[in-house]
């Protein structure tokens, strides 16, 4: 994950999103059953259908891929145990790098060197995300039951 080659994207063109909005409620539908696979057709140049056996659990990945295509957006699977880069990791937190190697110097985030360069493990950093995002929606509730008590005029 590493290589900045593997973060380019570009947005979906137009056909592509009216696609995906289609694939995405054909497939919706699918994800219901209780089955551990699925089975789905796809065909070839040739008009000849395959059958291809997926996890019910990849039907779903699938599915919430082609609802982020619909709404226009470009979309990057990255492994869990990946590891990204400090501009990767601050692409992802929405900060900028220095803030971000602060974060990792302050211990904030676990990392390791490879050279000179720090390099972060996703799975940790959607870990801090995470954790950042609940402390946030807390402080949020607190406000708020603080305004309400205050009555502060924010119902």
């Amino acid at each position: 994950m590493t290589a900045a080659a593997q973060f380019k994207m570009s947005l979906p063109a137009e056909g592509e999103v009216k696609a995906a909005v289609q694939g995405q409620r054909a497939l919706a539908a699918y994800l219901a059953t209780q089955f551990e696979t699925q089975h789905i057709q796809i065909f070839d140049d040739q008009q000849q259908a395959h059958q291809v056996e997926l996890p019910t659990s990849a039907l779903r990945l699938l599915v919430d891929i082609l609802a982020e295509l619909a709404d226009g957006n470009a979309v990057k699977v990255v492994p869990v145990h990946a590891e990204l880069t400090t501009q990767e990791g601050a692409d992802l937190l929405n900060v900028s790098r220095p803030h971000f190697v602060k974060l990792l110097e302050e211990g904030a985030l676990p990392f390791q060197r490879t050279g000179k360069h720090r390099r972060v493990r996703f799975a940790d950093l959607m870990r801090y995300k995470e954790a950042r995002e609940r402390a946030s929606e807390e402080a949020m509730a607190e406000l708020a039951r603080q305004s309400q008590e205050l009555q502060m005029g924010y119902e």
